[in-house]
């Protein structure tokens, strides 16, 4: 047992309950029999209260573990200023509690009752131009009001000292998909001017990192900084960045100001998170520290050509969950799904069926990647507001099931049967473990590099998706990491793109390639210093040592005259950015670009350092078959096993269990060995199949 899981122990012994979020462990909140729990948002407000218990007994009978309360419930829980009724909503949760359901509470933070926006209409967020939101939609409120979010707390302390003690009660999500708002409110101007000055403590410091001697821009005070015009061209890009820092702490400070004010009310039993979208950009998704964990809300089907084949669209691509379950899950080791498409949905812009046995599909990849629980928006399809289309477990009626619904209730049946096959003492397959494999990600790479591109052709995600993709090709399990983790529990790391950082983060990179680590680095990495300025030196000059290598330059080709680069007897087509590099005498070689003046010179080096080893890939393929052909090389130099899934085939290991998913167009074959035991189907996957087994 982990010292810090003894601490709270003890403490919850002695009743303290305030216990904050670096002293709780998030493996304790769930049993590990359990496997997984599946719940399902359930809006009793919307509905009769007549029809409260047929919907909650069904749920039940569905097999649902818990539901989910409350969300945009603001105007019934405050119904006047300083009015509380809490008393629907426990008949909502005593009726639950009577069908074996638990519950999870929420905060109505996105959606504020109409009289508190009329008589406060600062607390709407300002566009650019001057406009306001108004009430009517959900969203809409600023968290750099002073006002809101003061007011914000005092609901939300009502709320936890009423349930806060309610063992019925399991956890808390916060607000509602939240993500930094870009508010130009003059609560908002003043929170940012104040941000900056304790950020950069004198004037004179702030222009210095925002290089403000270009154009005349320099600031005497800082009462004389506005939030920038992001529309306006030309625009301090420093300025924008440091913006975008201010806007992600804004929204991550009010969420962990949420969770204290539930935590000082609540048993320390009862979980704390809040539903993310993976926007992979989005800074607040690893700064809200207070959270006890990370939860995400996925769709796969909303119109996008996604997946294989003619009609892939109606399962999604194949890594789009599993990317969300990488990123999320080693934040906290502990993470939940709490929005995952039931069917049909209504905000695309088309909205295609999935086919059946997509649903069924998605809930074993989110149960693949470790959650502890999966919950699906929503019970019962609306019969009015802005999602009257959007599917639920059951139809318009409140009694038919969807396919959906079905697909939910068959996975419950098939977990039920899985935790028989549990074992605490089973491990994933050495060959697998060893494949684990960092990708190491900081949101301000990407706003800094889409915000200077210097190439249409260039896509931040894209450039780090074609090294994910690779790896989820091999069968590797993935960490996305930030730079708060031990490098050292990694065989391998990769590092896309790391465009901006500082001579502190290349030492420990150095240290953890000479204690054997194996380092890879891509293109656009080092470039700049965490202020998004150039070194005061030669081109990219602070990574020269660690990869062995300088950079002479790079490249930027037009979309309609791409060149090659011959890597391993093969060429591989490139546009969007290739950096030409002068190894040194000990540095190899790997690659070289051809069709150009520059033709032959090095494009992709390597070289060993203490007892481990650095790959550099100076160029971004067009297609992606370049990089996975590189991480092939370096793995079979390191011994590392992996395999060549077919495209469409998904496979992970957790808890002793093999669990395949395939969102090919056409029967695949399990590349499993014949001491496979299958739980859940077969060798042979059918398209939209799944496959659990024990080895």
């Amino acid at each position: 047992m982990k010292i810090r899981s003894i601490v709270v122990i003890l403490l919850l012994c002695l009743g303290v309950t305030n216990i904050q979020a670096s002293e709780r462990n998030p493996r304790a909140f769930f049993n590990k029999k359990d496997l997984t729990l599946t719940g399902v948002y359930y809006y009793p407000e919307h509905w009769e209260e007549s029809q409260w218990e047929r919907d909650l007994k069904q749920i039940s009978d569905l097999g649902f573990d818990f539901v989910h309360f409350a969300e945009f419930a603001w105007a019934q829980l405050e119904p006047s200023e300083g009015v509380y009724d809490f008393a629907w909503l426990d008949r909502a949760v005593a009726i639950a509690a009577k069908n074996n359901l638990k519950v999870i509470m929420c905060t109505s933070t996105a959606t504020p009752p109409a009289w508190l926006v009329r008589k406060h209409p600062d607390v709407l967020i300002t566009h650019e131009n001057g406009t306001k939101m108004d009430h009517g939609a959900r969203q809409h409120p600023s968290p750099s009001n002073n006002f809101y979010r003061e007011y914000s707390l005092k609901m939300i302390d009502k709320l936890a000292g009423h349930y806060g003690k309610d063992k019925r009660i399991i956890g808390w999500q916060l607000d509602n998909e939240p993500r930094p708002v870009y508010d130009y409110g003059n609560d908002a101007q003043q929170r940012f001017r104040d941000w900056l000055n304790k950020r950069y403590q004198t004037i004179g410091a702030l222009n210095k990192a925002w290089g403000t001697a270009f154009w005349s821009q320099v600031y005497s005070d800082f009462s004389e900084i506005n939030i920038p015009k992001v529309s306006q061209m030309f625009m301090n890009t420093h300025q924008i960045l440091d913006f975008n820092r201010f806007a992600t702490e804004e929204m991550s400070s009010f969420l962990d100001s949420q969770v204290l004010a539930i935590r000082k009310n609540s048993n320390p039993e009862q979980w704390i998170t809040t539903n993310y979208i993976p926007e992979y950009s989005d800074g607040h998704l690893r700064k809200s520290d207070e959270l006890d964990f990370h939860s995400y809300t996925r769709y796969m089907v909303f119109g996008e050509n996604f997946g294989v084949g003619r009609k892939g669209y109606r399962l999604g691509h194949v890594e789009r969950i599993s990317k969300a379950n990488d990123f999320f899950r080693p934040i906290d080791g502990v993470y939940g799904v709490m929005e995952l498409q039931p069917g049909q949905v209504n905000w695309g812009k088309i909205n295609p069926q999935p086919l059946p046995g997509a649903v069924r599909l998605w809930l074993w990849h989110v149960f693949a990647g470790g959650s502890d629980f999966v919950c699906t928006y929503r019970y019962r399809q609306p019969i009015y507001g802005t999602e009257l289309y959007h599917y639920g477990i059951v139809g318009p009626d409140g009694k038919t099931p969807t396919p959906g619904g079905l697909e939910y209730s068959q996975f419950t049946k098939d977990i039920k049967a899985l935790r028989k096959e549990y074992d605490a003492k089973a491990k994933n397959p050495e060959t697998y473990e060893k494949r684990r494999t960092a990708i190491l990600y900081n949101h301000e790479n990407t706003w800094e590099m889409e915000k200077n591109r210097q190439t249409t052709e260039w896509n931040t995600e894209s450039h780090v998706d074609k090294y994910y993709y690779a790896l989820k090709n091999f069968g590797a399990p993935v960490d996305f990491i930030d730079e708060r983790e031990n490098f050292a529990k990694y065989n391998v790391m990769i590092a896309p793109a790391y465009e901006m950082l500082d001579k502190d983060l290349v030492s420990r990179w150095t240290k953890y390639v000479e204690a054997g680590g194996n380092l890879v680095l891509t293109s656009r990495t080092g470039h700049k210093t965490r202020n998004g300025q150039l070194w005061e030196a030669p081109f990219g000059e602070p990574i020269y040592n660690l990869i062995g290598a300088k950079i002479d330059f790079y490249d930027l080709l037009l979309p309609h005259t791409p060149d090659n680069v011959s890597f391993g007897g093969n060429k591989y087509q490139w546009t969007s950015w290739g950096e030409i590099l002068i190894p040194d005498s000990s540095t190899e070689t790997w690659a070289i670009y051809e069709g150009d003046f520059y033709e032959g010179s090095p494009a992709i080096v390597y070289r060993k350092l203490g007892k481990g080893s650095v790959t550099y890939v100076g160029v971004d393929s067009k297609e992606g078959k370049m990089e996975k052909a590189v991480l092939e090389k370096l793995y079979g130099i390191l011994n590392i096993p992996i395999l060549n899934l077919p495209e469409g085939l998904h496979i992970e290991y957790r808890d002793g269990f093999g669990i395949a998913v395939n969102y090919a167009d056409k029967t695949l074959q399990l590349p499993v060995s014949g001491r496979a035991k299958f739980i859940i189907g077969n060798k042979s996957i059918d398209t939209a199949g799944v496959s659990v087994w024990k080895e």
